[in-house]
């Protein structure tokens, strides 16, 4: 049976049914190994995750490095001992991610609203009551396809903001899931629809903390490090006429989760876009200080500088 979703479906997108060929039965197998995970009791689940990450660790040296150099760069008052922990502990992160995503896609609202606790609801709760829209600002730690997840379940809907993969069969399977939580996807590039979505009242899911292009972007320290930040932002909070609610998820160390939602950012939009990003930064690192481990370090953060500035990635791409 073809899968579908109770969102409309765009022009080109096709049902998972549709990919049948044999080169897509990898990713059906795993699918199909990843469901059956995600029957085990919750520690067994996390259990396979972190080994599927220290399995990564080995296998993936480019990522390897790029999380390396990321951490050596935010954290240079870290031993080389405390870095290569953190690294490790990193991709066995990114495999708890993996299995999450099951978990997001297949685990029922009751089952993931008993292992989370929710701090600072009445903030998202007062903003819709108050019927403006909001921006729910985030950003992207490696429980992002459990946490929308578990908001969907208390709150009103609203809806997320997603990048397309490269192949169009991920690109569904991470929309067709993420599906379960949002009314809405909308591009990132979309900008339009945020802002009509913002202005009718509705909750926008947005993290734009990853590296953008120089296009739209201006350079704002990331633990004292230069970086292309977006500052779409303050544009979207502006003419969507929007409160900025900021929103973080964390894995606690017993396995269960946490989220928190923030009060409203104070004068935000202001005049300055490059200073209410400035705002958002440093928000964003005294939530990853919290839990270092769970940010996603394997994206090459510090890319698409200004010529005038290092190449951070320069030394890795030669050693391919």
């Amino acid at each position: 049976m073809c899968e579908y979703t109770s969102v409309a479906m765009i022009e080109d997108r096709k049902p998972l049914c549709n990919y049948r060929a044999p080169k897509y039965w990898p990713i059906w197998f795993a699918m199909g190994v990843l469901r059956l995970i995600c029957l085990l009791p919750h520690q067994s689940v996390l259990a396979i995750g972190r080994i599927l990450g220290k399995l990564a660790y080995y296998i993936a040296h480019s990522r390897r490095q790029i999380v390396k150099r990321n951490i050596e760069l935010c954290f240079p008052e870290m031993s080389s001992f405390e870095r290569h922990t953190l690294v490790v502990k990193h991709f066995k992160s990114l495999g708890i991610m993996l299995v999450e995503m099951g978990l997001g896609r297949w685990a029922s609202d009751k089952y993931l609203q008993s292992i989370t606790v929710i701090k600072g609801l009445e903030h998202l709760k007062k903003a819709n009551k108050d019927g403006r829209g909001t921006i729910l600002l985030s950003a992207h730690f490696t429980t992002l396809e459990i946490s929308s997840r578990v908001l969907a379940a208390v709150s009103e809907p609203f809806d997320g903001v997603y990048r397309r993969n490269r192949s169009d069969f991920i690109t569904e399977i991470l929309r067709s899931g993420r599906e379960r939580a949002v009314a809405n996807l909308i591009e990132k590039r979309d900008i339009r629809k945020m802002v009509r979505n913002l202005r009718a009242g509705r909750t926008v899911w947005y993290a734009p903390d990853q590296s953008y292009n120089r296009k739209g972007a201006e350079i704002v320290n990331f633990f004292g490090i230069p970086t292309m930040h977006t500052t779409a932002t303050s544009t979207l909070a502006r003419l969507g006429k929007a409160v900025v609610i900021p929103f973080f998820f964390q894995r606690l160390p017993d396995g269960t989760y946490e989220i928190t939602i923030l009060a409203p950012l104070n004068d935000f939009p202001s005049e300055d876009p490059i200073a209410d990003t400035r705002q958002y930064v440093s928000l964003l690192e005294k939530r990853i200080r919290i839990c270092p481990e769970q940010y996603f370090w394997i994206h090459r953060k510090f890319k698409n500088l200004p010529d005038d500035y290092p190449d951070y990635y320069a030394d890795l791409d030669a050693s391919r």
